[in-house]
């Protein structure tokens, strides 16, 4: 993966968000007054509803911009209207207020210019309630040996290094990939620039992981994965280990220090795992020895992770009523059940009767609705937990 890249996992639909680059107007209670862009695409002639997404999507831009955030929801949510329904239900006045500055219908799409009034706490807590349980995202800087010289002689192996950090490192690297394999969302945060290794040592040693918890506001993620790897040279190559015998190789251990992170509903930071491990490598280089190292520890440390975010997803998961309108044919009903089936993150289906299922989902209902859509379904009303569309 690249060093400037954003590693993301599955590349969700929806149209593109245009983000004004004008700077916020913060007025004197706080409040946040920026301007932002929306555009939707007018399906079957309906400019007015077109028009209505358009407002919601530059709403939401505004108040993406208002917090900072990396991953934009138009990434991972289509309809913005719906998620305009769903966030005012729960959270009054995140947005204050805001003004039409320009439209324009520009027949396959209408575009518009609102300036946009944000409370920026309850624009956090707006965020955070879109945040994904199966997101991860993940920063673990290692310091690793660079080695200046290295002799051996007849009076024993000299060896003089300096520690670097790297960002991106083969157990990081490693990690993202199984954790992708297994069906996760995954942002590898090293490369965004977001937080530095610093941050995140400071964070481990103290326990307060409020410097770090911007991160879930940034990626849209409701899990951290953060840890700092260092490093001994247990053995020198050509040291003198006993009985006349030298050490062929580097015996390097590297060891990780970590901590796997969500919130509950209070938005208090909860620890799901938290520990060291540490691995072994041999090599005739420092360098090679610590990489045997990291493989190995990514290793140890894969499993351990996936069993506590396989508990965290199952803990997140709730019950949600799902009808299809006027179901009255038994294949169809089947049908509905398995299309439920293999949407992602749903855990369980029940079913109660034609055209009624409960759904167990761990995710914000907006993106059950948003799925479902894309499979041939049509919205008919919802709310936090419970949902009502047609098929086909």
């Amino acid at each position: 993966m690249g060093k400037h890249k954003l590693k993301l996992k599955r590349a969700f639909f929806g149209v593109s968000l245009l983000v004004s680059l004008a700077m916020p107007f913060i007025s004197e209670a706080g409040v946040k007054c920026i301007d932002a862009e929306g555009e939707a695409v007018i399906v079957n002639n309906d400019v007015p509803s077109s028009k209505t997404e358009a407002i919601a999507r530059a709403k939401w831009s505004a108040i993406e911009q208002s917090v900072g955030v990396e991953v934009k929801a138009q990434t991972v949510v289509q309809n913005f209207a719906v998620v305009d329904d769903a966030i005012s239900k729960n959270i009054r006045g995140v947005i204050t207020g805001y003004k039409l500055i320009l439209e324009d219908n520009r027949k396959d799409t209408f575009w518009v210019r609102i300036n946009a009034c944000v409370e920026p706490t309850k624009a956090q807590d707006a965020l955070m309630s879109l945040a994904l349980n199966n997101s991860l995202a993940v920063f673990i800087p290692a310091r690793k040996p660079k080695v200046i010289s290295e002799h051996t002689g007849s009076h024993g192996a000299s060896l003089q290094t300096t520690d670097e950090y790297d960002e991106t490192n083969v157990l990081s690297e490693k990690l993202i990939g199984k954790l992708i394999e297994q069906g996760y969302q995954v942002v590898d945060v090293a490369p965004t620039h977001a937080m530095d290794a610093a941050d995140i040592e400071k964070a481990v040693k103290s326990g307060n992981y409020m410097t770090v918890r911007s991160l879930m506001y940034k990626f849209l993620s409701n899990v951290l994965l953060i840890g700092k790897i260092d490093y001994t040279i247990s053995t020198k190559k050509g040291e003198d280990v006993g009985y006349g015998i030298s050490m062929p190789f580097h015996n390097v251990t590297v060891r990780l220090t970590y901590r796997l992170i969500t919130r509950d509903k209070s938005g208090k930071n909860i620890i799901l795992q938290a520990g060291a491990e540490e691995a072994k490598g041999l090599a005739m280089s420092v360098e090679d020895a610590t990489e045997k190292g990291l493989q190995a520890l990514q290793e140890k440390i894969t499993p351990i992770v996936l069993e506590a975010l396989s508990k965290h997803i199952k803990g997140a998961s709730k019950k949600i009523s799902f009808t299809a309108k006027d179901v009255s044919d038994i294949s169809v009903n089947f049908q509905i059940k398995e299309i439920l089936q293999n949407t992602a993150w749903v855990t369980s289906v029940e079913e109660k009767k034609l055209g009624e299922f409960l759904v167990g989902y761990p995710e914000n209902i907006v993106y059950l609705i948003n799925s479902l859509v894309q499979k041939g379904f049509r919205l008919t009303n919802f709310t936090n937990l419970s949902v009502t569309m047609e098929y086909r």
